[in-house]
């Protein structure tokens, strides 16, 4: 009878040095198709900054690819942002972004967007970096309540273990890889 808990301790003793040592770790994988099928959900969105000297309206949601550049998600983005007033003019916005975990809503979520490149005829040159710095603000607000995906309790098995052993998170090419361990 006092065999089983020996073997019991044991066995939790011996497996301690394996789960640490990354033997017992396992990864979750989404793709660049099901982030974008989230964000295309998620819509659009209008913002004003400055008292009204910018108007920035996201008129689709935007396109993301993964691990473009190494370990960040690029968001390319059709805007149309008014300045001062003006008419809104289109502008192609090209930028990068992070990955999160949200260990409340079991979500992950682009984080830390940054606009780098804003192109249209109709911004003057001296308004690009003010535009730029808007469009990034604007960003953030679009992606910080929209998740891009959540891991189910009725999912499969690998991501009910997510749900709770979650360790690391990276962007490859095409998809996140998520790092589960035991405890």
């Amino acid at each position: 009878m006092k065999l089983k808990p020996l073997l019991l301790a044991l066995a939790l003793l011996a497996s301690a040095p394996a789960s640490s040592a990354g033997f017992l770790e396992k990864e979750v994988h989404f793709s660049e198709a099901d982030i974008q099928t989230q964000v295309d959900k998620s819509g659009t969105m209008q913002k004003s900054y400055g008292n009204g000297m910018i108007v920035i309206a996201l008129i689709e949601p935007p396109k993301i690819h993964l691990g473009e550049p190494a370990g960040k998600a690029a968001v390319a983005a059709r805007l149309k942002v008014a300045v001062l007033g003006n008419p809104p003019v289109p502008v192609d916005v090209l930028g990068t972004s992070g990955v999160r975990y949200d260990d409340n809503a079991k979500a992950f979520f682009l984080e830390n967007p940054v606009a780098h490149s804003v192109q249209s005829v109709g911004i003057p040159r001296e308004a690009e970096p003010m535009a730029r710095q808007a469009i990034t603000q604007m960003m953030s607000a679009y992606f910080r309540s929209k998740p891009v995906y959540v891991l189910r309790a009725d999912g499969s098995p690998q991501e009910q273990t997510a749900r709770w052993l979650l360790r690391a998170i990276r962007i490859e090419p095409g998809r996140v890889a998520a790092t589960l361990s035991p405890g």
